[in-house]
């Protein structure tokens, strides 16, 4: 007799179809088929320790309701529940991570004691051990990602409402898993905001120091932020070469312990790697694949409790992103296979009147025209500090075409601080909390960097809060996916000179084919790590036991160079430094990355879409459709799927104009 096993105990077929008859006979023939997927949605997380099979009949009687009027109410208090239950922890949570995550004040160990704990640490067993995850399987119907691409275009909110609340109650994770997740992803999430590679004593090929002796970047973010304020300097690229070596050394492990902990106050050559004109001594290794592979321990104690989705990669693809995995690779090889990128070398090459070098690829601001003191000034007029920026905000969102009413209720409900690390926004996941706004500033003031990084993250904040109030039901809050939420930080990231009132109304043809430019270069520069981290993964889930930091850091390396060489080398030259596995997404938001390159095609198709309408009423209704899937989301938004077609197009017709 054939068997439906669970993680600790077997039904027979027997007694799920006892179960089913007895749906069946309570309710009438009509619910056979919705009875027969209810029962086995249940038996197949159904464990021994949650009652015999006569107990599970019992409960099945206790707890279906036919489809119709009591399902629909069902549907109600379970959505109603949800959003009460994962709500509050979820705002429990993040207040929890705020001494850790912002500059200030700091108790290093209580911080981090407090960011990682937990008040609900086996809530997903809670869910089972009492019953509600069994309420949703036995009525709603778990829809695969398949379904959803075929169907979903012409669900109603309801249907989505049944799929995201039935989806929500995934795989019976034992506490100890989740244990180990929440310590581990901590810790390299940790590591990588702290890991801030001291540059005073860098010396460039003339041996001239760029920074004060106290200077420390924050890695990827800051030392790619300093190779791109290098075009505005004469000399600047001295000052490139010297910090994309430095980009070098953290990827593949060169770089020197005593420039690390500072124990060294010698000329560091990061070229030879030399202090002093003498061997560096001993360096940091494996220590960034060693938090790799952290994260790798995560993935497959995940793994064997994810039947239907068993590697790192299918839980990313097909349950977060919800675009299939060899559609979002296609997507980012048709983005850098793009025939317009050996214009766009040109253009740039012209521009810097030299060939292109490998750090080249963060060179994005071709139409530039101030230089960072005159930006940073330009900020000060309008806000000293992140607090004033607050307060401003309502009148930001006015300047952009807000409505007062909507002006004030947005930009009120957003909370400014400044982050240890990178910038990033955090939603609300109740109406009555705010959305939280975190970036990074100078010593005396926001400065442009500080107010654009802020700029992109208020785009999320105002994805956030409109996909909070003003969907059609609340189980449908969100976005599809994170892809869909960096499309308007993009956005309104490049509002950011409209914003601060710089920007020629009269040059807004211009602005566009500028930005497509721009747009078309950062998607592009983003795709390349994008495609590494994927094939590096696929990678590390083909070398089985065989995988550990050594092997990890030799196939990030060596992806890095053939994705360069297919891609990048005809248009920038060679690459010594394995440029395209500096992104540090890969250790604290494993399998992120493509998210940008999406996020950045998605924004093009929604900037090109809002030309000639209104950005805010736009930017509400976009929002207001809610967690459908990408495809479905993208096809209400602008009328088609998500497509690199319009960038490509518009960038190719862009460069003409410009020219």
């Amino acid at each position: 007799m054939s068997t439906i096993t669970s993680p600790t105990g077997p039904f027979t077929e027997a007694d799920l179809q006892a179960a089913i008859d007895a749906l069946v006979e309570e309710h009438g023939e009509a619910v056979s088929d919705d009875a027969t997927r209810g029962v086995r949605q249940c038996a197949e997380r159904w464990q021994e320790t949650d009652g015999d099979a006569s107990g599970f009949r019992t409960f099945c009687l206790d707890h279906y309701a036919a489809p119709g009027e009591d399902r629909d109410r069902l549907l109600d208090r379970l959505e109603s529940a949800s959003e009460q239950i994962r709500g509050h922890l979820y705002e429990m949570r993040r207040n929890l991570r705020r001494w850790n995550d912002l500059v200030g004040d700091s108790l290093p160990s209580t911080d981090a004691l407090l960011a990682t704990f937990d008040p609900a640490p086996d809530l997903v067993e809670q869910f089972y051990a009492q019953k509600l995850a069994f309420v949703a399987l036995l009525n709603l119907r778990r829809s695969t990602l398949e379904e959803m691409l075929a169907h979903g275009e012409d669900w109603t909110a309801g249907d989505w409402a049944e799929a995201r609340i039935a989806g929500s109650f995934g795989p019976r994770i034992p506490k100890s898993v989740a244990d180990l997740a929440r310590d581990l992803h901590f810790k390299s999430y940790h590591w990588v905001s702290n890991f801030h590679i001291p540059v005073g004593t860098m010396v460039d090929a003339n041996g001239r120091r760029w920074f004060e002796a106290d200077r420390a970047l924050l890695a990827h973010w800051l030392v790619r932020e300093e190779i791109k304020g290098g075009y505005n300097d004469p000399d600047g690229l001295h000052k490139q070469r010297a910090l994309a070596r430095v980009m070098s050394r953290y990827i593949d492990g060169s770089l020197p312990r005593a420039i690390m902990d500072r124990t060294s106050s010698g000329d560091w050559d990061p070229e030879a790697n030399t202090i002093d004109g003498r061997d560096a001594g001993p360096t940091i290794d494996l220590l960034r694949y060693e938090h790799w592979m952290d994260n790798v321990t995560v993935a497959r104690a995940y793994d064997e409790h994810h039947p239907e989705h068993p590697t790192a990669i299918a839980r990313k693809f097909e349950l977060e992103r919800e675009i299939p995995e060899l559609e979002v690779e296609q997507l980012l090889v048709d983005l850098l296979a793009s025939p317009v990128r050996a214009d766009l070398a040109s253009v740039l090459s012209n521009r810097l009147q030299r060939p292109l070098e490998a750090h080249d690829i963060y060179f994005d601001d071709l139409f530039e025209t101030r230089d960072a003191d005159e930006m940073n000034a330009v900020v000060a007029e309008l806000c000293a500090d992140e607090q004033e920026f607050e307060a401003k905000l309502p009148e930001i969102l006015r300047g952009l075409g807000w409505p007062e009413e909507e002006a004030e209720f947005l930009g009120s409900r957003v909370r400014v601080e400044i982050a240890r690390g990178s910038g990033h926004a955090m939603r609300p996941q109740l109406e009555e909390y705010g959305a939280w706004l975190r970036t990074n500033r100078l010593k005396d003031q926001l400065g442009w960097d500080g107010f654009d990084t802020a700029m992109h993250e208020l785009g999320h904040n105002l994805e956030q809060l409109c996909s909070t109030f003003y969907v059609p039901r609340p189980a449908l809050r969100g976005v599809p996916n994170t892809a869909c939420t960096e499309a308007f930080a993009f956005l309104y990231q490049s509002l950011g000179k409209r914003a601060l009132g710089i920007e020629d109304a009269a040059a807004a043809e211009r602005a566009f084919h500028e930005e497509t430019i721009a747009a078309m270069l950062m998607t592009c520069q983003i795709a390349g790590p994008s495609l590494v981290e994927l094939r590096t993964w696929r990678e590390i889930y083909a070398l089985g036991d065989a995988c550990d930091p050594a092997a990890i850091r030799t196939a990030l390396l060596r992806h890095s160079e053939e994705v360069w060489n297919e891609f990048f080398q005809p248009h920038f030259g060679e690459d010594p430094h394995h440029i395209l596995g500096a992104y540090q997404h890969m250790l604290g938001h494993p399998l992120y990355l493509a998210d940008y390159a999406i996020g950045r095609t998605i924004s093009h198709q929604i900037r090109s879409h809002m030309r000639g309408r209104d950005l805010a009423a736009e930017t509400r209704r976009i929002c207001a459709i809610g967690s459908v899937t990408p495809d479905a989301w993208m096809r209400e938004a602008v009328g088609g799927p998500l497509s690199t077609r319009p960038l490509v197009e518009d960038c190719a017709i862009a460069i003409s104009a410009l020219q």
